[in-house]
């Protein structure tokens, strides 16, 4: 077993898991004169938010389309920070809602566009509309400034009463709200359907359990702007992989980190075994660790050591949800003509969403051929979905008959959906892999294959980065504020200034 020790006068930061998070924070605390490791268990980087390539397709894991390019949002501000370009471009209309009872509602990024597209369709609902649009102002508007909640330290609380404005005050009577409050009493089932399954995709539950706050936000998502990113979502990390190996950084893919060690209550190494080789193992002394890991996996990680503050969160934590996809290659020559390539569709307006009763559709840009072989395109269909029943077939010796019928069954449905929003695409399909989330687990190493992060109801229950360990931090989309490329780079930026703000700087040890 080789010892790998930090060299030099920088304190070693190392990073477990190359996701957006991780990657970002990482790419800081690397400007500020840290030596950075990351390690990746996968062979590429983002891991919900990857792209993985498949018979000279390059499908996205996960995540399809990003925000926060836009001045002033979360991308637009690491760029700046680190000097790089993104590999985007604009999508407008972002995607289209297809509702139970055939009408369409076009998710136009230019507010007078989307004002003209709601009076249309749901004339009833000019006063949330606007309620809606003053909070998303008053969310965004802090979000663009350090906003370290829930504050963790005394230095956190003072970083963030710097960064209230007077304006700021407007939103104090809706920290305890809903969503749903905000809709009117006679809000029609169709208009319900429309917010609840937008939310659904952004802040991971309905209206009314949504934060008015970060719900308002999360609905205004496509008038910030949404783009496609060239070579697929994963470009996104790879570009800040890229960024990080010519600064001097290390990116390790294929290194499944499987215990952080502990002495004296602090972080001294990761325990690590290479996949390229069997039986290769080694350990990393490290001086901080940055987990870009959900609080079940990074129990784990710490096995008997982890602490009982960490044990306790995770027996009340309930499992989040995880996603059904289907990963498919479209023959080109068979869809319609300058159609939107997003689509979000809810099927029966009676039924809980999720479970192939909303699904959301997309296909590759025009202007990537990258994407895929000549003449075709590459596609994802998505669906919320619960993951305990998978498990419980999955795990039941006479169950793997019943979980492949399950999985066909779902794929039929989502397919039939999708055929609401994009006629002639199931003829047009020549490959089509599903995932449940039991593929998640195997793939993105996040336990039970739970996905996008925490729902976003009450902001008190928000999680920060800290532990009970004072040198090792959680980053990605299980702390504040949450799921999303965006998201997850503005907690990736909390953690880095919070490292760089704890006395932990190069040459300080």
């Amino acid at each position: 077993m080789d010892l790998v020790s930090s060299r030099g006068n920088d304190p070693h930061v190392v990073v477990v898991g190359a996701g957006v998070g991780g990657l970002t924070a990482g790419a800081l605390l690397l400007k500020a004169g840290y030596r950075v490791t990351v390690l990746e268990a996968q062979a590429y980087p983002g891991g919900c938010a990857g792209t993985f390539a498949y018979q000279g397709y390059r499908f996205d894991a996960g995540a399809t389309l990003a925000g926060g390019f836009a001045p002033g949002g979360p991308h637009q501000r690491l760029a700046k920070a680190l000097g790089l370009d993104w590999p985007i471009d604009p999508v407008d209309p972002a995607w289209v809602v297809h509702l139970p009872d055939g009408r369409q509602v076009t998710q136009w990024a230019d507010p007078a566009a989307w004002e003209a597209e709601w009076r249309a369709v749901f004339p009833e609902s000019g006063d949330f509309w606007r309620r809606q649009s003053k909070l998303a102002d008053l969310s965004w508007d802090v979000s663009s400034r350090p906003f370290p909640w829930p504050p963790q330290s005394p230095g956190e609380a003072a970083r963030l009463a710097a960064s209230l404005r007077p304006r700021t005050l407007a939103a104090l009577p809706h920290l305890g709200r809903r969503v749903a409050d905000l809709l009117p009493a006679g809000a029609s089932p169709m208009l319900r359907s429309f917010v609840d399954a937008n939310l659904l995709i952004s802040a991971q539950c309905t209206a009314a359990e949504a934060g008015a706050l970060y719900g308002s936000a999360a609905l205004d998502l496509p008038r910030r702007g949404v783009n496609a990113v060239r070579g697929g979502i994963g470009a996104i990390a790879e570009t800040l992989v890229a960024w990080i190996r010519a600064q001097g950084g290390e990116i390790g893919f294929k290194q499944t980190v499987e215990r952080i060690e502990l002495r004296d209550g602090r972080a001294v190494a990761l325990h690590i075994q290479a996949r390229r080789r069997a039986g290769t193992r080694r350990v990393i002394a490290c001086d901080q660790v940055l987990a870009n890991v959900t609080p079940w996996a990074l129990q784990r990680l710490l096995g008997e050591a982890a602490p009982a503050g960490l044990r306790r969160e995770t027996r009340r934590l309930g499992e989040t949800w995880g996603a059904c996809m289907l990963y498919l290659g479209l023959d080109a020559s068979k869809l319609p003509v300058d159609m939107p390539d997003h689509h979000q569709v809810i099927v029966d307006a009676d039924r809980p969403l999720g479970e192939t009763n909303s699904v959301f559709l997309s296909i590759s840009d025009a202007r990537h051929p990258d994407r895929a072989p000549a003449g075709r395109r590459a596609a994802n269909i998505s669906t919320h979905t619960a993951i305990a029943p998978w498990w419980a077939l999955r795990e039941d010796p006479a169950g793997e008959t019943a979980y492949l019928e399950r999985r066909v069954r779902y794929t039929e449905a989502m397919l039939d959906a999708a055929e609401r929003a994009v006629p002639g695409l199931k003829s047009a399909v020549e490959l089509c892999l599903p995932a449940t989330p039991v593929t998640y687990q195997h793939w993105t190493g996040r336990p039970r294959g739970m996905v996008g992060g925490f729902p976003q109801g009450s902001i008190f229950a928000a999680r920060g980065p800290r532990t009970a360990i004072p040198n090792l931090w959680l980053v990605g989309d299980s702390i504040f504020p949450g799921q999303s490329t965006a998201g997850v780079t503005l907690g990736g930026m909390r953690v880095a200034e919070a490292v760089l703000g704890g006395g932990r700087g190069p040459g300080r040890g």
